[in-house]
């Protein structure tokens, strides 16, 4: 990752200052005999702290009464400035030797609700019909908007009027199940990632070697402990492959969790009365990729237009019928669903090898990732029961 670049102030949110900022970060031994491994940190001033002797783990962390205090002002070991850390995690990326960023979640299961934009519910029901081939797309889009429109973001999911457009539409032959979780009475949630999985910041994210359409997911990620509380949120980008989705919705687990298919950075900010969840629903997420080719592609997506809240989000995820004591992380979906042709007229948009993506919401900071392949980029190795060992033997347990 030695070409990317990517300054302190767009990884911090604009209002630095007055934001409680937490994260992981992996400190490489050192010669005084300290051992590798993740340490739990709070951002001040600029600055990384480690938070490794009050709490081990994110996941104790978002549990904890005081996790605000632990942000802002529980002691701990000054890690120096974060340009240092940033500047080691996009030259080294994710080398155990070096220090870098991790993703701000640890135990937590990572889970992702889809359809919940109107734009991309399209998007989906396009790619069902297109059983995965980009290039009879462009058609279908065209068609699909004339009958359905593109405004079906002013219906309400399981409300009388959802029902009468699954009415109608059935009637037509064209409902479809993307359908019937972005207006009907469930939301689709799924698993993104395992526990640990996920990259952070500066990292690089894979895709299935087997794919040939596929595309970023710029998205808010919504920190929630065990109560099912959401007390922070952070950045996302669920690396997709539509190909494989496309040719089954079966395909799902395929088209969604591959080695390092799943991003998520740079911190957690969490919830006080500078950031609240008013903000959360507000929050408006902007992306770019740029390519080697010189391609280049920019995408927006506001919280404005999702069509159920995150805190109706998480009550379909998590609740009497599922508990997560751990807590989880849960990505919100996007409207963001790339269109714009990159290899020729009418293919729509896919990734290249060396992408680089860059996605950024003013509150929240900026989450920055080049695209490799699943199979080339480092495997998936340290786990829970690595986690648990770790901490055991640095005295954290």
């Amino acid at each position: 990752m030695n070409a990317m670049s990517f300054s302190v102030e767009r990884t911090l949110p604009v209002d630095s200052a007055a934001a409680a900022l937490v994260g992981r970060v992996w400190r490489p031994a050192s010669p005084d005999g300290t051992l590798a491994g993740p340490c739990v940190v709070a951002v001040r001033e600029g600055r990384l702290h480690d938070l490794s002797a009050h709490t081990p783990t994110m996941s104790a962390l978002l549990e904890h009464a005081d996790r605000l205090w632990l942000a802002r002002e529980a002691p701990g070991t000054d890690l120096g400035p974060l340009e240092a850390w940033l500047q080691s995690s996009l030259a080294h990326g994710d080398d155990p030797n070096q220090r870098h960023l991790l993703a701000p979640c640890d135990l937590q299961v990572v889970k992702a609700a889809g359809v919940t934009f109107a734009a991309s519910m399209l998007e989906r029901v396009i790619e069902e019909q297109a059983r995965g081939e980009a290039d009879k797309a462009h058609a279908i889009r065209s068609s699909m908007t004339a009958i359905v429109g593109d405004d079906l973001a002013r219906i309400a999911p399981g409300s009388a009027q959802a029902m009468e457009l699954k009415r109608v539409l059935s009637a037509q032959g064209l409902w479809s199940q993307y359908l019937e979780v972005g207006i009907g009475p469930d939301a689709e949630v799924f698993t993104k990632a395992a526990p640990l999985s996920s990259m952070g910041h500066a990292a690089s994210v894979g895709l299935h070697p087997g794919s040939e359409w596929n595309n970023p997911e710029p998205e808010i990620v919504l920190a929630v402990n065990a109560q099912a509380q959401i007390v922070g949120a952070a950045l996302g980008n669920d690396v997709n492959l539509r190909d494989f989705e496309g040719r089954s919705a079966l395909l799902l687990g395929k088209a969604k969790d591959n080695n390092a298919s799943c991003a998520i950075g740079p911190f957690v900010r969490l919830l006080d009365a500078h950031f609240t969840l008013a903000d959360i629903a507000s929050a408006e997420v902007s992306m770019t990729v740029a390519g080697l080719d010189g391609f280049a592609l920019e995408g927006h997506s506001s919280m404005r237009h999702i069509s159920r809240s995150p805190t109706e989000l998480v009550g379909h995820a998590m609740g009497a019928h599922h508990q997560y004591p751990d807590g989880m992380f849960l990505f919100c979906g996007t409207m963001f669903a790339p269109t714009k042709d990159r290899d020729a007229p009418g293919s729509g948009f896919t990734h290249h090898l060396g992408d680089v993506v860059t996605i950024h919401s003013p509150r929240l900071g900026g989450l920055i990732n080049r695209v490799g392949r699943s199979d080339q980029l480092p495997p998936w190795q340290f786990g829970i029961g690595a986690l648990m060992r770790n901490l055991a033997a640095r005295g954290l347990l």
